[in-house]
């Protein structure tokens, strides 16, 4: 059983402009489609649910004994999902501040060797794609490499209702959502099942090699 978490990278709660969560309907649209297939399952994780208003400490600079409980509980799901879907509107031409924060949050390890999807929204007609490009550069450095494929939903407010169901042209808007999350399906699976012939973690035995004992760069082989 593949199991993805959908980051929700918002914590507006107050309108203008209205709806004040939009980004609920995109993720919900997410988690609907990657539950809807065979062995598979998905998981919203909400920032307003977490006791983040402290002073920013990290999951990993607390003592084991100490970790909150809603940071321990999170880091265990991180730690156990096949990948991740990272949902972002765009707030002055990059990612939101509370998907970074929340990321921040958790160590690379984590998220290390799976991947990611890239999902923005807007209530204008670019759909968050400026956000995109940021997040391309945060996602690799956190070690969970976003996929080629991305989706941005433009008008996110015409264009799903408060389920996350599509108001029109459904068969395109899944079409369209469905070639990023079967790329990312793809590289979980091939993630998973690499790391149970490699553990990522341990060095190459190719590299275990004396340095002596190897072929100087441009040296002929004997």
């Amino acid at each position: 059983m593949a199991h993805y978490l959908i980051f929700l990278g918002s914590t507006r709660t107050s309108t203008p402009p209205s709806p004040a969560r939009l980004g609920e309907r995109v993720a919900k649209a997410c988690e609907r489609l990657l539950s809807s297939l065979p062995h598979t399952t998905a998981e919203i994780i909400d920032p307003l649910a977490l006791n983040l208003s402290d002073p920013f400490k990290p999951h990993f600079a607390y003592a084991k004994a100490d970790v909150p409980e809603d940071l321990a509980e999170l880091a265990d799901k991180i730690a156990a999902a096949d990948g991740y879907v990272m949902l972002s509107p765009e707030y002055n031409h990059s990612m939101s501040p509370a998907l970074s924060h929340l990321l921040n949050h958790f160590g690379a390890s984590l998220f290390a060797f799976k991947p990611s999807a890239i999902v923005t929204y807007s209530m204008g007609q670019w759909g968050g794609v400026r956000a995109a490009v940021a997040m391309r550069a945060f996602l690799s450095e956190l070690g969970c490499l976003p996929v080629s494929a991305m989706v941005h939903v433009p008008k996110a407010q015409e264009a799903l209702n408060e389920d996350g169901q599509f108001e029109q042209e459904q068969a395109r808007w899944e079409s369209y959502f469905g070639r990023t999350l079967g790329q990312l399906m793809w590289w979980a699976e091939a993630a998973a099942s690499y790391k149970q012939q490699v553990d990522p973690t341990r060095v190459s035995p190719a590299f275990k090699t004396a340095p002596s004992q190897r072929n100087a760069p441009g040296s002929e082989s004997n």
